[in-house]
Order: structure tokens, then C-alpha cells, then sequence
């Protein structure tokens, strides 16, 4: 008799959560002074575009570099354990109607525009940001695209098995669901908590809230770009035609 597996986790996910682990233990064996050159040289600091980044390791080449690398990078135990469990929530699912190569580009992508909007509110901060919080928002906001159609027809379970076969709603019906509207205000206003020191990351200090909301925005809008579902865009929030009269 064949079992079904507990968990469905496609191989990429399995690889990104596998990197981000390595690296990780990769830092912490370092001694203290390696350690505090190559976190500062992997994180994306915004100070580096206002003219001091050859004062900071990693030079003119994390001016580039970093927007990518900081998403590898993680404080503590605890900071990669939360974005690895959110990576397995919707990393999985968001993957598997992806496929791995999409799904690979779409999360770095989500993590750059994260980057980019902590640049803009931050410009000239010599403060480090890391973490794959701003990838992993970005597949919460893919996700959303899809995930209130499944719950709609009955068919939560093709989140786990097919997440393919459900429809997802265009920008426009996504702006018109009360659902993701409201998912996606709480989402922003979690993350502006921050502001006034809500939400430590262990021993990281405050979170990098623009990262996060920038990352979300971007896979709540962009997600059509890289969705290979052959199933249509619902362009409104009716039932299905089979139930229509």
C-alpha cells in the first residue's frame, strides 16, 4: 500500500532552505572577524550607494552583489527558523505551480524589490539588512492570488496537491476581494508595528518592515508574470459557470 507523504516540499524549496541552512553554519564557525566582514560584505546596506562603499566590505562589487546575497544571510537560529518554516508554508505551494526555475527567479526578484524599498525609506543608512524575509513575503503575496479561489470552490486540497489547476484572480479582482485586500492591509500594518519596535528578531533588532512590504507588494502584482498555469485568470469574483443560471 503507498503512503502519501505528510508534507508535498518540491526538491527547489528543499535546496533554497538547504543553502540558506549551509550558509548560516558556514558564518557561525568563522572567527569573530570573518564572521562580522562577511556578514557586512553579503548585507544590503544602503550606505553603499551614497558614496562609502569602499569603506565597507565588500566594496564597489556588493553594490551589485548584495541585493541578492542579504537574502542568504541570517542573524540567529531563530531569524532563519521563522523564514524557513514561512518558506515551506508558501514556498511549497507557490513552487509547485511554478515550477522550480520560476520559482527561484520570482523569490529573488520579490527579495531585490524588498531591498529596493528599504533604500528608498532608508537612503544612506549604514545599518546592514539580512534575511529572506523579503523573498518569502513575496510568495505570501503570490500565494494570494490563488489561495481564496481554492477556498471559494471547495478545493482547499489543490493547494497541497495541484495548486496548478486553480484559478487565479487578475490584479483587478484581487484589488476588488475584500479578502485579499484586508489580508494584505494586516499584513502592512504588522509590519509598520515596527516603527515603533514591535517585533524583534532575536538578537537582530527591529525588522527591516520595508523589506518585507516591499517583497509582499511585489508577488501580490507580479505574480502573473511568472504564473505557467494553463488555467485562466477568473476576471471577477463569480462562481463558477456551472453554477451560474
Amino acid at each position: 500500500m503507498n503512503r502519501e507523504p505528510m508534507f508535498n516540499v518540491p526538491g527547489a524549496v528543499l535546496g533554497i532552505l538547504a543553502v540558506l541552512i549551509a550558509v548560516h553554519v558556514a558564518l557561525s564557525i568563522l572567527p569573530p572577524e570573518q564572521y562580522s566582514w562577511w556578514v557586512l560584505a553579503l548585507a544590503f546596506i544602503p550606505a553603499r550607494y551614497s558614496g562609502f562603499a569602499d569603506q565597507i566590505p565588500g566594496g564597489s562589487v556588493a553594490e551589485v552583489t548584495s541585493f541578492v546575497t542579504h537574502l542568504l544571510v541570517h542573524a540567529d537560529i531563530t531569524h532563519i527558523a521563522f523564514n524557513g518554516l514561512w518558506l515551506l508554508a508558501f514556498g511549497s505551494v507557490l513552487c509547485a505551480r511554478l515550477g522550480g526555475l520560476r520559482f527561484i527567479v520570482f523569490s529573488v526578484c520579490g527579495g531585490i524589490c524588498g531591498a529596493l524599498l528599504f533604500l528608498l525609506f532608508n537612503p544612506g543608512l549604514a545599518a546592514p539588512v539580512i534575511g529572506a524575509s523579503g523573498a518569502v513575503s513575496a510568495m505570501m503575496g503570490g500565494v494570494m492570488r490563488f489561495l481564496f479561489n481554492a477556498l471559494d470552490r471547495g478545493e482547499g486540497y489543490l493547494l497541497r496537491h495541484n495548486p496548478s489547476a486553480i484559478p487565479a484572480v487578475t490584479i483587478m479582482g484581487a484589488l476588488r476581494d475584500s479578502r485579499i485586500v484586508l489580508s494584505s492591509i494586516v499584513f502592512v500594518a504588522i509590519n509598520l508595528l515596527a516603527i515603533i519596535g514591535f517585533g524583534k528578531m532575536g538578537e537582530a533588532g527591529a525588522i527591516a518592515w520595508e523589506a518585507h512590504i516591499g517583497g509582499y507588494l511585489f508577488g501580490l502584482f507580479a505574480f502573473g508574470l511568472f504564473d505557467r498555469s494553463d488555467n485562466p485568470a477568473m476576471q471577477n469574483d463569480l462562481p463558477p459557470a456551472a453554477d451560474l443560471e
